[in-house]
């Protein structure tokens, strides 16, 4: 028998702390609900609220977490049959961070004031996003707001947890090369110019290497200033230029022409608009709508917008696949499996799988990406590192030369 520590919400409301033994976790949960207390976390170790269970990574994406935490705590409330006013005054306190706390302290209040819960996570758009809005109203219409809630839990897990699996692999060989860098630029402005006093007050030759390794030591001392400067003001260019609307139409289809990361970023936004129209299509939002929604979800323009033309298709009865066949913004797969769902009647299951697949390939995509770019990225500056290395070593001999 093991000791696992609880956290539940007892029939008056009230969060109760504490531990149990038993055989495992799920027996435990079952003894607690036995006992007129609703599961909130069980576990071997202590927690002092579910945001510790929940072990994600802090890759930024605050509001999102926030999001994901408040959609999971209320689902397990609302499908314990715990009321939605007292779930949502439970999940306040269950609430650590003081910001979001009171972000559902005013939709409870609103809420209370008379208003839908749709209504209610509507006075805060920057936390609830359209489609997350229009579930909720689909789940209050149909009187199944315990299952909405428990379906957007598991979507907005997997668009998090797919993102914290891109961030997470991008962080070593962007802090290799920031690192390598960094190296070249401390021994061309520092390391270097001590041996370029040596030779100029000792008149002696210099090896060609060496030369070169020093007149790239001056350029930077000189110039180097004006470098960090206009790399600067092309970066700030850069973003402002992306923020307009012909700026963001090109860079985001210019970026799915990109070598090996083009191949991810597809299917990254395959899965994202995938998983969006199974939550939406599974909850009968109509067609169009769905589409609509979906394509608010993308991060790229250029398939955000083809997906109007497949919206304007559906309008004049031909289905979905053959316009996003048409579209031709999605790999070949996404079209062939939206017709067997057609043709079957399961376009929500079709839907979900080929967000499954997609999540996949992503992976697998960006593993390949960082498994070509880490190698490069540590050849290169190897190079650069080894030669001026090499050129130092080929000074230091040379003065030796001299004095024998």
């Amino acid at each position: 028998m093991t000791t696992f520590f609880f956290r539940a919400v007892a029939s008056d409301g009230k969060i109760r702390n504490g531990s149990l033994a038993g055989a495992s976790e799920k027996l435990v949960a079952r003894e607690l609900r036995k006992q007129g207390l609703t599961p909130v976390y069980v576990g071997a170790q202590p927690n002092k609220g579910l945001h510790t269970e929940l072990k994600l990574p802090s890759f930024g994406g605050g509001k999102r977490r926030d999001v994901l935490f408040f959609t999971q705590e209320l689902s397990t409330l609302l499908n314990s049959s715990v009321p939605l006013d007292r779930a949502l005054a439970i999940t306040t306190e269950l609430t650590e961070k003081a910001s979001f706390r009171a972000i559902v302290s005013d939709v409870l209040r609103v809420l209370k004031g008379g208003r839908s819960l749709a209504d209610s996570l509507g006075t805060h758009p920057d936390y609830f996003s359209e489609l997350y809005l229009n579930m909720v109203r689909a789940g209050e219409a149909s009187g199944a707001l315990a299952v909405i809630f428990e379906r957007l839990a598991e979507f907005e897990r997997t668009r998090d947890d797919l993102r914290n699996f891109i961030v997470s692999a991008m962080i070593y060989p962007a802090l290799l090369a920031t690192v390598g860098a960094a190296s070249v630029g401390i021994l061309l402005g520092f390391v270097v110019p001590r041996f370029a006093v040596i030779f100029q007050e000792g008149h002696m030759a210099m090896p060609t290497p060496t030369r070169l390794m020093l007149a790239a030591s001056d350029l930077v001392r000189t110039y180097g200033w004006i470098a960090l400067s206009a790399a600067v003001a092309l970066a700030v260019g850069w973003r402002l230029y992306t923020r307009t609307a012909a700026g963001r139409l090109w860079w985001d289809r210019t970026r799915l022409k990109l070598p090996l990361l083009g191949d991810a970023l597809l299917k990254a936004e395959t899965s994202r608009f995938a998983r969006a129209m199974a939550t939406l299509v599974a909850n009968s939002v109509p067609l169009v709508q769905s589409l609509g929604i979906a394509a608010a979800t993308l991060n790229n323009k250029t398939i955000a917008n083809a997906l109007e033309g497949v919206a304007m298709g559906v309008k004049r009865g031909e289905g979905l696949a053959v316009p996003l066949r048409r579209a031709a913004v999605f790999p070949p797969l996404a079209a062939h499996l939206l017709t067997v769902g057609e043709e079957t009647g399961h376009l929500d299951t079709m839907f979900a799988r080929m967000a499954d697949i997609y999540e996949n390939d992503t992976r697998a995509a960006i593993k390949r990406f960082t498994a070509i770019f880490e190698p490069v990225v540590i050849l290169v500056m190897g190079i650069l590192v080894g030669s001026l290395i090499l050129s130092m070593l080929l000074a230091v001999t040379s003065i030796n030369d001299v004095a024998v």
